[in-house]
């Protein structure tokens, strides 16, 4: 018999795994190039004076198994907060135990508690495996947008 999965909010104490596992996400979408998160920016970032956002960690059994980082964003056409959720991540030999439908409905109770009027993520194209989960949750894909990005230089070039 399986252990049945149980989520808890990461604490500073957690940095480490945290850490650990977006490296692990990055390696996943072939973005490893890309990250640069290590320990003292996760824990500044998440758990210094201005929190950016907060991180549910999943396991089971004893077993770090996922994560689930979001934050508080605003819909201007509703009128309300949402939540963004920027990263959702089952480990790989861990998936396909319901893992990330156990976050995804933990985040979604969160954010009826908090009044929020939606949540929202992106997904990568060719994550197959992820796009069957959220169809089979109900979310439905924003057709029509795009999404932009600003980083490095180009962020700088364009500021004021």
């Amino acid at each position: 018999m399986s252990a049945a999965a149980r989520l808890r909010p990461a604490t500073q104490d957690d940095v480490p795994l945290i850490t650990q596992l977006i490296r692990e996400l990055a390696e996943y979408e072939r973005l490893a190039h890309t990250c640069v998160a290590d320990d003292e920016s996760v824990a500044e970032n998440l758990f210094g004076a201005n929190p950016a956002a907060e991180v549910v960690l999943a396991f089971l059994g004893e077993e770090l198994a996922g994560f689930a980082l979001f934050f508080e964003n605003y819909s201007t056409h509703l009128s309300r907060r949402g939540m963004h959720l920027e990263d959702l991540f089952v480990r790989e030999h861990l998936r396909g135990k319901g893992v990330g439908k156990l976050l995804l409905s933990h985040l979604a109770s969160l954010a009826v508690a908090r009044g929020y009027g939606r949540m929202e993520w992106a997904v990568l194209r060719w994550n197959e495996p992820a796009i069957r989960v959220y169809d089979a949750i109900g979310a439905e894909p924003l057709s029509g947008w795009l999404t932009y990005r600003l980083t490095g230089d180009g962020l700088k070039r364009v500021a004021v």
